[in-house]
């Protein structure tokens, strides 16, 4: 609560020295400031939403925040699932655009030195690697997947490990259980599957690059929860920016951030089966080059972004 007092302050002063077109809410959480500070400079306000920030089942943020959200002047959805609960909650329509949020991309991949180190220090050697990137929440469903699709790989591809980047931390709106990782581990090992399993904790980028480039596909299993939703997929389009397929479900906003048969495979939300026999034509060889998934991600570039943004902000002639 400090915060939002705090940047609401600090939105108000900075809304009337200098009066601004457009006050721009990153979050939904901050899209009471926005519209404040809006009216204060007699600007127009803008919210840029996620999804999480809609769906939240919290009273006391549904009661108060959304109702802001409904007034924006501009509610820009990161996706077009996004879109849809922006409609559903009450928000115009002609007021919504769909802007998918940018991505840094590498300026030069990992050396195969450095891929070579990491594989060493990791012990994946001669292994098969599936890579899971992101916090241990229970809408990412690992749990599901080791015990869903993880046996069929690996009958398929005994040699294979499924290496977890990411911490359990709380996630600002919907809390990651505590002891993911000893869960998830404890009923690997029940199933005779520990052994597959590598959680390197969080890593800084440049490891994550090479993690990236060190693995054979990005598994993205993620789950359609109520009051629980992945908005884009932020790491589906961090991977092919590394030559890296995904497979993912095609749950909340996947599908905008993964180009089905180009920079990995959309499959049915909890067809397990499915998903392991997508991975393992990714492991046999079927997948598009390196070079088609980067150029593919470059869409998703900050200057693609930041143009997209300017245009939906100028769009009345008052930016």
């Amino acid at each position: 609560m400090s915060f939002l007092v705090a940047a609401c302050a600090q939105a108000l002063l900075a809304a009337r020295r200098s009066p601004p077109a457009w006050v721009v809410a990153g979050s939904g959480l901050t899209a009471p400031l926005a519209w404040l500070a809006s009216r204060a400079s007699r600007a127009r306000a803008a919210v840029y939403v996620h999804g999480l920030d809609i769906v939240v089942r919290h009273p006391v943020y549904r009661t108060l925040w959304l109702p802001f959200i409904r007034r924006m002047d501009l509610c820009i959805a990161n996706s077009a699932n996004t879109a849809r609960l922006a409609r559903e909650v009450g928000v115009p329509a002609d007021r919504i655009v769909v802007i998918h949020p940018g991505v840094t991309l590498p300026e030069h991949m990992p050396s195969a030195d450095a891929g070579a180190a990491f594989r060493h220090k990791h012990a994946l050697e001669g292994r098969r690697v599936l890579l899971s990137v992101g916090r241990m929440t229970e809408r990412k469903g690992l749990r599901e997947f080791v015990r869903g699709a993880l046996p069929a790989i690996l009958r398929a591809h005994p040699n294979t490990l499924l290496v977890i980047v990411g911490d359990e931390a709380p996630d600002a709106l919907a809390g990651a259980a505590p002891g993911a990782w000893c869960r998830l581990l404890d009923e690997a090992r029940d199933a005779g599957l520990g052994e597959a399993l590598v959680h390197l904790g969080p890593i800084d980028d440049e490891h994550l690059a090479i993690a990236y480039a060190s693995s054979d596909v990005h598994v993205f299993p993620v789950r359609d929860l109520p009051g629980d939703v992945e908005g884009f997929g932020m790491v589906a389009v961090e991977a092919a920016a590394h030559g890296l397929p995904t497979v993912a479900f095609a749950v909340g906003g996947v599908p905008d951030a993964v180009s089905d048969g180009v920079t990995g495979y959309l499959v049915d939300a909890n067809d397990y089966d499915a998903f392991a026999r997508r991975v393992i034509r990714i492991l046999d060889g079927e997948r598009s080059r390196p070079d088609v998934l980067v150029e593919r991600a470059r869409s998703f570039a900050w200057s693609e972004f930041d143009r997209r943004m300017h245009h939906a902000l100028a769009s009345d002639g008052k930016l």
